[in-house]
């Protein structure tokens, strides 16, 4: 029986790392370099780190500075914000990222997922689809960091993903950013249901049980938090941590020995 992958995602503006509640009211955590070495410490399964500037300045996340992170950081890691070309993708490869992950960009010009694909590799590109309600109330999927509504619902767009070659699918509530309250374990489930590629749950989490209950309800692949990881607790006292394996394979139900993730 595999385990899915615990991922610690790490917000970064200004290179230094920070945290959101609903994608807004960003609190300053520290350096990202002194977080990487802990989630090293603590043999974190992955890395996943996201310029939330770089979009709205249609800037890419640096290269020099994933890079660094790169050199520092011992297990696979993903970079994403502003990524809008090839040559992005290019650079940062070799800057050490296993993988790139792609939001506003990819529902601009869905095709782009088509030819970064073709180029690189499905295993390579992640979309990720950050969903909140529009006016109507109905759930759409958004771009520029929460800031504009495209014309797609989640589901279609996550199809379209997949029918483009995406490899991974990274799902967010923005409601729940920083909340700590749980995963949407509706959204998951619909959006689960619907590909059969990789789907990864961010946005809510706030206990190894929330993780639990988004695996096994909604048959996703991979849990992502960014609060679990960088608070103490729901009081928000910033302490950079990760379970120890032995925490992580109880709270799944794997037996010490037996196969985990890949």
């Amino acid at each position: 029986m595999f385990r899915p992958r615990v991922i610690p995602v790490l917000l970064l503006k200004d290179k230094g790392l920070v945290k959101s509640i609903g994608f807004k009211n960003y609190t300053y955590i520290g350096d990202p370099i002194n977080a990487v070495k802990i989630f090293n410490d603590s043999k974190a399964d992955e890395l996943v780190f996201l310029d939330i500037e770089a979009s709205k300045k249609k800037q890419t996340i640096s290269v020099d500075f994933v890079k660094i992170l790169g050199d520092e950081t011992n297990m696979p890691f993903s970079v994403g914000g502003g990524i809008r070309t090839l040559g992005d993708i290019q650079k940062l490869i070799a800057a050490g990222a296993e993988k790139v992950i792609i939001n506003s960009y990819a529902a601009q010009n869905p095709d782009f997922i088509k030819e970064a694909t073709t180029h690189f590799g499905s295993s390579t590109i992640t979309v990720c689809i950050d969903v909140k309600n529009d006016f109507l109330g109905k759930p759409r999927t958004w771009t520029q960091g929460g800031k504009k509504s495209s014309k797609y619902s989640p589901i279609d767009f996550a199809r379209i993903m997949q029918d483009n070659g995406a490899g991974e699918l990274i799902v967010q509530s923005i409601k729940r950013d920083g909340a700590m309250q749980g995963y949407d374990l509706a959204l998951l489930g619909e959006i689960s249901k619907s590909v059969s590629i990789p789907v990864v749950a961010l946005g809510g989490a706030g206990s190894l049980r929330d993780m639990t209950e988004a695996y096994f309800q909604c048959h996703v692949n991979a849990l992502g938090a960014g609060s679990l990881f960088v608070y103490q607790s729901r009081k928000k006292g910033v302490l950079i941590n990760y379970p120890v394996r032995q925490e992580v394979l109880s709270a799944f139900q794997i037996v010490s020995g037996s196969s985990e993730n890949p």
